[in-house]
């Protein structure tokens, strides 16, 4: 693989589970329901005017908010998603945003969402409650009306896939850490790694969600009675899972 877009394609469609939401299971994906779904976002995102850092129009050049989409960190499919969808375009993913946020798209929980300054043109897409504002987007329509289909899109390995505001990580260094993880953990299809420490940190979206869908295992959004055959779980807090890691162990 080559770049996180590989992670959803299409030959990696299958029946085996791809994301868990344990007690919610219409928002529970396999790999065939999950990749087209990534594909969707993909396509709703490029609508919106996300595009690849070096498709920025000539008098947008000091600008980089059109290549930035901005999601508010939650334990939730659609944050994932727009993460895959992101980077299928060749932009870059910025969790745990500031208050005034460089991005082209917010991607943020409904309750939250007005909480966000963005440049002028930038949109905003709610998930998990609707919010009041007639002008943002809810994901779940927004996305579902979509092509399914999504064109070939060229993206360079080294282009930034995620960003933490002070550093960029290209596609092929997040992958190579992925392949670290996955292969220390020995993951593989019908594993289950419980996200359990905050995706601001790239070490933990590295480790709770790339490591396991490198591997065609799934991503367990954990609840409180719910467990995984491995977790990715913040510095000082403990996990029910026998086998778990610390962002802080992910060499990014």
């Amino acid at each position: 693989m080559d770049t996180l877009g590989d992670l959803v394609a299409r030959e990696r469609r299958s029946d085996d589970p791809a994301l868990l939401v344990p007690g919610d299971s219409a928002r529970e994906f396999d790999y065939h329901r999950f990749c087209t779904t990534a594909w969707k976002t993909g396509n709703y995102l490029r609508r919106l005017g996300v595009r690849a850092s070096e498709e920025r129009p000539s008098d947008d050049a000091a600008d980089p908010s059109g290549a930035t989409v901005a999601i508010v960190p939650a334990r939730a499919p659609e944050a994932v998603l727009a993460l895959l969808g992101t980077a299928l375009l060749g932009a870059r993913v910025r969790f745990a945003p500031p208050r005034d946020v460089p991005a082209r798209v917010l991607v943020a929980p409904g309750d939250r969402i007005g909480e966000y300054d963005l440049p002028p043109g930038g949109q905003r897409i709610a998930f998990r409650e609707e919010a009041d504002d007639p002008a943002v987007s809810w994901f779940g329509e927004s996305v579902w009306s979509e092509n399914p289909a999504f064109p070939p899109t060229p993206v360079s390995p080294g282009a930034p896939a995620l960003t933490d505001g002070d550093r960029d990580h290209s596609h092929a260094a997040l992958l190579a850490a992925a392949e670290t993880v996955a292969e220390e953990w020995n993951l593989e299809p019908g594993d289950a790694v419980a996200v359990r420490a905050s995706l601001a940190d790239p070490r933990a979206v590295v480790a709770g969600v790339l490591a396991p869908l490198l591997a065609g295992a799934a991503i367990l959004l954990p609840d409180g009675r719910s467990t995984g055959a491995f977790a990715v779980v913040a510095d000082g807090d403990d996990a029910p899972e026998d086998d778990a890691l610390s962002p802080t162990e992910v060499a990014l």
